[in-house]
């Protein structure tokens, strides 16, 4: 599970900071996942070494301009270099209207399926790997922060241990790492359990902007390895967060601390802070360290591997 970040500014682009999009990428499946698709984050992708040709499915958080301009742009480009199977796309409600009218407007027609999914508080996707939810959150328009949850992995099979037991190599042996009891030829009884190590806690991903303090962001963000978290304002600017209904750095790392959660990565900063003014983006990090110090803040093309669980999952 590597995360690439395509944007990280708030509202309008920078010089060095493009508006927010979030990549996820999952090697094991070749596949992509995009979160929110600001103006721009098809040249983002150009500029990266993500392949468009992997994006299977695009999560939304809300349908402000900066997290949804690029949408359009980047779907007619998939349809053109003839390399998307089949795009599933989910947000809030109004999503589906948008696409339609861009579509009928412009006149694109998309050479491949896609799906647009209405989110809802809840489990919105889940395949043998994966589960994905999703949470409110609390913005001037509805808004919904994702949860991505990789379910537990069966622990190793110990192959050696089954060829000392004389047991034949082939479809049995799938049957015996998952766990499961089987009967040989000559009659014995076999639990696969005994044959493998404990299993793999499953990583947790989550994604929460735009948002001011919530419990839901804290909800959604239990326990995760990773949270990414909008932090568009200094602490010293808390007024205007709250005007706004956006995060400043030292919520974030409120979220982080009391969800739990083993690293914080800030995004989707206020281009007030570029350098030489009297409040800089090192300034937004160390008011969150002060509260959360395993915090990290993100930039463009920032790419953060999220490891592996050491710890086991204690059998019952």
């Amino acid at each position: 599970m590597q995360i690439t970040f395509l944007g990280t500014s708030s509202g309008v682009p920078t010089r060095s900071r493009n508006v927010s999009s979030i990549a996820l990428r999952l090697p094991q499946r070749a596949e992509l996942w995009l979160f929110d698709c600001g103006e721009g984050t098809q040249h983002q992708f150009l500029r990266s070494e993500l392949k468009v040709s992997q994006l299977s499915r695009i999560f939304i958080t809300h349908m402000h301009g900066d997290h949804i301009f690029g949408l359009m742009g980047l779907l007619a480009t998939c349809g053109l270099a003839g390399n998307a199977n089949r795009i599933d796309i989910y947000g809030p409600p109004e999503l589906e209207d948008y696409l339609k009218s861009c579509t009928r407007y412009s006149q694109t027609h998309f050479s491949y399926p896609v799906k647009v999914h209405r989110v809802k508080p809840g489990i919105i996707y889940e395949d043998e790997e994966y589960i994905v939810s999703c949470g409110p959150l609390k913005h001037r328009v509805p808004a919904f922060g994702y949860r991505i949850e990789e379910k537990e992995r069966p622990g190793r099979f110990y192959v050696e241990k089954a060829q000392a037991l004389g047991i034949p190599p082939g479809p049995i042996y799938g049957k015996l790492k998952n766990g499961e009891i089987v009967t040989l030829p000559d009659g014995r009884q076999i639990n696969g359990s005994a044959l493998c190590g404990k299993p793999e806690i499953g990583r947790k991903f989550v994604y929460c902007t735009d948002t001011v303090l919530c419990d839901g962001a804290i909800e959604l963000a239990d326990g995760a390895d990773v949270l990414i978290h909008e932090a568009t304002f200094s602490h010293l600017d808390a007024d205007m967060a709250f005007q706004r209904l956006h995060s400043t750095s030292t919520m974030a790392a409120q979220v982080a601390l009391a969800a739990g959660v083993k690293t914080l990565l800030m995004t989707h900063f206020s281009p007030r802070y570029a350098p030489g003014n009297d409040i800089v983006l090192e300034d937004l990090l160390k008011e969150a360290r002060a509260i959360f110090p395993n915090t990290k803040m993100a930039y463009d093309f920032m790419s953060y591997d999220i490891p592996r669980n050491q710890e086991l999952v204690i059998a019952s």
